[in-house]
């Protein structure tokens, strides 16, 4: 029998795995369900910003991030001809406490999950539904067994079970900007910043990796289709400014390299219901616009800890919903904000972008250098470390 007083983390990515361990610093065990025994390692590569940096600090892991993946200084803005429409000083706005990383998804799942302790309490499980009860919620699992647990957690992702069962079906839906991508990873034909190409049909984000590898995310704009054919990656990018083209001939000569996937957004309006909630994509997901996906989970994570580690349980999920509600809004806000622009006449976007592009920077990642557990705190300067 489990105890009332054990907390169920349903989903073994980058929330779930930020969960466990932020409980863990605060002295609750959690155990995690999740499909397969290890954890997820797929997804390529991650761009961190400066507050998913600083949330991995506060998870103890700054110095194992400094050993992953490349630090990004600066980020580009360009035309599809290439041209300059705005640039970022990365370093200057978040500091060196905070500078943004982009590392292997594998690895930073890796990094969340370097505890054997933790990886003890999970266990290879699929959750079928999830049931409120007096004091916590029943659990039942695909092998017919349920448990009682004093807290669930939902950390399942944009299909999460738990939110299914407990709040309804309420709020999936495709992107604005695009309803699909494609993502590759190909060697670095000496790509140095963060720097995305914008035409008529499609946008193509290029990252480096490290010094041999750089990562690609290419969607549509206005909603566009995005084929599963990987043919459509020429036709859309064939006449973008060099690299794009050459990047894109390596990966379409390596199709076992190409990953195309929906992009689906969760716009719910209830996060908590008694003792049970969502964090991460399973209550957020959001287009990956300003990369806050990992960050806002891990952000999650963090206050959720903090508030179970303060007392009672029972009223934790309204807390959370107070603390957090705000801060993926301002995300949600800002992502549409972009997603319009982006869906603009070429030569009208080209023509704003230069001035609302650096106002839409700093309007976006400004609020997100404060610290989201010590609220006043920049988070620059280690607020969460």
């Amino acid at each position: 029998m489990v105890a009332d007083d054990s907390v169920l983390v349903v989903g073994g990515g980058i929330a779930g795995l930020a969960l466990s361990r932020a409980l863990r610093q605060r002295g609750i065990p959690a155990a995690i369900a999740e499909r397969s025994a290890a954890p997820a390692t797929g997804g390529l590569a991650i761009n961190l910003p400066g507050n998913a940096v600083s949330a991995l600090a506060a998870l103890g892991l700054r110095d194992g991030l400094e050993r992953l993946g490349r630090p990004i200084r600066r980020r580009e803005y360009r035309s599809m001809r290439g041209r300059l429409l705005f640039a970022v000083d990365e370093d200057a706005f978040w500091g060196p406490e905070a500078r943004p990383r982009c590392v292997r998804r594998s690895d930073l799942i890796a990094l969340l999950d370097d505890d054997s302790e933790a990886s003890a309490l999970r266990e290879a499980s699929t959750v079928e539904s999830v049931r409120l009860t007096q004091p916590g919620a029943e659990v039942a699992f695909d092998d017919g067994r349920t448990e009682p647990h004093g807290f669930v957690v939902g950390a399942d992702g944009v299909r999460s079970v738990v939110r299914a069962t407990v709040f309804g079906h309420e709020g999936v839906r495709p992107a604005m900007l695009s309803a699909a991508s494609w993502r590759f990873m190909v060697p670095n034909p000496g790509i140095d910043n963060w720097t995305a190409w914008t035409g008529p049909a499609g946008v193509i984000l290029l990252i480096p990796v490290d010094g041999n590898a750089v990562y690609g995310y290419a969607s549509a704009t206005s909603g566009g289709s995005v084929d599963a054919d990987p043919t459509w990656l020429h036709t859309t990018f064939r006449h973008f400014a060099a690299p794009v083209p050459e990047v894109l001939d390596i990966a379409l000569r390596h199709p076992e390299s190409l990953y195309h996937s929906p992009v689906a957004e969760v716009r719910t309006s209830v996060w908590a219901r008694g003792r049970c909630v969502l964090i991460g994509d399973a209550a957020h997901a959001t287009a990956p616009v300003w990369a806050q996906g990992a960050a806002l989970a891990m952000e999650d994570a963090l206050v959720l800890a903090d508030l179970l580690a303060d007392g009672s349980w029972d009223g934790v999920g309204a807390r959370y919903e107070d603390r957090r509600r705000d801060r993926v809004t301002h995300i949600q806000a800002m992502t549409d904000r972009f997603s319009r622009i982006a869906a603009m006449p070429p030569w009208l976007r080209d023509l704003v972008t230069p001035l609302m592009g650096p106002k839409s920077y700093r309007a976006t990642y400004g609020p997100l250098r404060l610290s989201p557990v010590d609220d006043g705190s920049p988070a620059g300067r280690g607020a969460c470390g």
